[in-house]
């Protein structure tokens, strides 16, 4: 079992994750940001409609395609010597350290903690009516799930075929799935938390609500 305050100590300790932005296609690099520790923003607005920080302009076939930042941070390092040069796809251009948030942090730690029950292949996926009426009535948390139980409805070329659940018993503790939209084979699909450890969870959730500090 993960010990998870030992987790979040551990987290708290590097409190960021490293990004690194990568050419999305061949081109001629034009940088725009060159500077490290400048601060950057990541995409926003209701519909993410508005992009992140313009970083760097990769030009093909005389056409400037624009790289964003995709996400808040700042730039920890930039490939300077790519400056002018041509490029393959996937060729590292700079890479943005991005100070983590309460929501991240606690996403992170359940992850690693709860027990993940993923997508077998690539489909949509629905609870079965009588999960579905309960999770809307009262959260997720409020079914408890065991081995072979009829859990999901799996949808795919116009077939539906039902999909039990395969794991420990507990509780649905978080959802990573979106209805009507496709999940990509080995995505989880929710996480499953053992009552046993609920306290601890929640003991952390709380911590991180009220002592994580997030950079501006």
């Amino acid at each position: 079992m993960t010990d998870v305050k030992a987790l979040l100590e551990e987290m708290k300790a590097s409190p960021y994750e490293m990004v690194e932005v990568r050419a999305p296609h061949t081109g001629v690099v034009e940088y725009v940001v060159t500077e490290t520790a400048t601060q950057v923003s990541g995409v926003s607005g209701t519909w993410d409609e508005k992009p992140g920080t313009l970083l760097a302009y990769l030009e093909r076939e005389n056409t400037k395609k624009p790289i964003h930042a995709p996400l808040k941070g700042e730039v920890d390092a930039v490939c300077l010597e790519h400056s002018g040069q041509f490029v393959e796809e996937g060729t590292l251009l700079c890479t943005l350290r991005h100070y983590l948030t309460k929501e991240e942090v606690i996403a992170a730690i359940l992850k690693k903690t709860l027990h993940l029950f993923h997508a077998p292949e690539q489909a949509k996926y629905y609870f079965t009516p009588d999960v579905d009426t309960k999770v809307k009535a009262s959260g997720c948390k409020s079914v408890r799930v065991r081995e072979g139980m009829d859990l999901f409805i799996m949808s795919r070329m116009k077939r539906e075929a039902p999909l039990p659940y395969s794991g420990p018993e507990g509780l649905i503790y978080a959802l990573y799935f979106k209805h009507n939209e496709s999940v990509p084979a080995g995505a989880p699909l929710i996480g499953v938390c053992p009552e046993d450890l609920l306290p601890v969870i929640q003991d952390v959730v709380n911590r991180v609500q009220g002592e994580w500090e997030e950079h501006n």
